[in-house]
């Protein structure tokens, strides 16, 4: 396994993309977007909405992404992505991306978009729709072309994604020997960059996901945020106020280990085991930390949503940025395949 740590001296080339399918919970920021915002700090970043990966899955439903990339780009810039840190841009607004994947497709042995694990993980998942086209199987491959793209050093992922960098690994030793013969190698070799991943479940315990209806999302109202809180299910073990629970048999528990000091955990331990405390009292603890992360990004996101477009603007720009970029690149991936004629 590769890994990588941001360096202290340099920075690192950082390339990283989300998948406008839905609105944005509190998962993916606690996730995702947290990462990102250390990351920009000190590196090199390229953020981008990766709609031609949305329609690997959504293909039949476009009108998905054209509703909800936009939604997605703000809450980006409410928690705080800075377009004078990072570069921000629409993916399929590049489609240097498209040229690559298809000049890399040449040249990838479909054995190793096979073997990638959740090829055959999101078939089983995702039953219901139908995946047996080339687009699915490719995907892995778009996502070698749009971290090389930017010959990026390094992709904040969790251990899931590990088995896409390897592949792009591959896909970059391969270019380079066949290509490359005698002379530097094009695409450097990215690692991985393992992230902590979020330890924060969905309202009723199991994954935070929007098909399951139990997200917390960014650009819900507070009170809409606390009617949920104040309805999730607890220890079914305290049917009464009187009865004593388990803190960890309970969803609201694995909140608390998120946002909660250890003084208050050790409260919460305490009264729920002895029934010294209700379920009211433990959420309230709950919402208070609740409110105090999410109703400022609430209050940009509504102050950012009411410029579109200055949130425009600085998307054109990112685009721009991202396929200068791209184009150098693609012109020297055209120099190596000996392509560039005179007519």
């Amino acid at each position: 396994m590769n890994q990588s740590e941001p360096s202290s001296n340099k920075p690192q080339r950082i390339l990283s993309g989300m998948r406008p399918t839905g609105r944005l919970h509190l998962g993916h920021y606690k996730g995702v977007l947290e990462n990102w915002l250390k990351l920009q700090n000190s590196e090199q970043c390229f953020f981008f909405a990766a709609d031609w990966h949305a329609l690997t899955t959504d293909y039949a439903n476009p009108e998905v992404v054209k509703n909800t990339i936009w939604d997605m780009l703000i809450d980006w810039l409410a928690v705080g992505i800075d377009p004078e840190k990072s570069t921000l841009f629409i993916q399929s607004e590049v489609p240097e991306h498209a040229e690559l994947h298809l000049l890399f497709s040449f040249m990838t042995p479909l054995s190793w978009l096979e073997r990638v694990p959740t090829y055959k993980d999101q078939i089983e998942q995702l039953r219901e729709k139908d995946l047996g086209t080339y687009g699915f199987l490719g995907y892995p491959l778009l996502q070698s072309a749009d971290i090389l793209m930017y010959r990026a050093d390094a992709v904040p992922i969790g251990e899931d994604q590990v088995p896409h960098i390897e592949l792009t690994r591959e896909v970059a030793r391969r270019f380079n020997h066949l290509y490359r013969k005698g002379i530097p190698p094009l695409f450097p070799e990215p690692k991985s960059l393992l992230m902590p991943t979020s330890k924060l479940p969905g309202l009723d315990g199991r994954k935070m996901s929007k098909s399951y209806g139990n997200t917390i999302e960014l650009s819900e109202s507070w009170k809409t945020t606390e009617k949920k809180v104040k309805q999730m299910l607890t220890d079914p073990a305290r049917k009464l106020r009187t009865d004593a629970g388990t803190p960890e048999k309970c969803p609201v528990w694995d909140f608390h280990t998120v946002y909660s000091t250890e003084e208050e955990r050790a409260w919460v331990q305490e009264g729920c085991t002895t029934a010294g405390i209700g379920c009211v009292d433990c959420k309230g603890c709950l919402l208070k930390h609740l409110e105090e992360e999410l109703q400022p990004i609430r209050e940009r996101r509504a102050d950012i949503a009411s410029r579109p477009d200055d949130v425009r603007d600085i998307v054109k720009a990112g685009n721009e940025k991202a396929r200068r970029e791209a184009s150098r690149t693609m012109e020297k991936v055209r120099k190596s395949l000996k392509m560039g004629y005179r007519v």
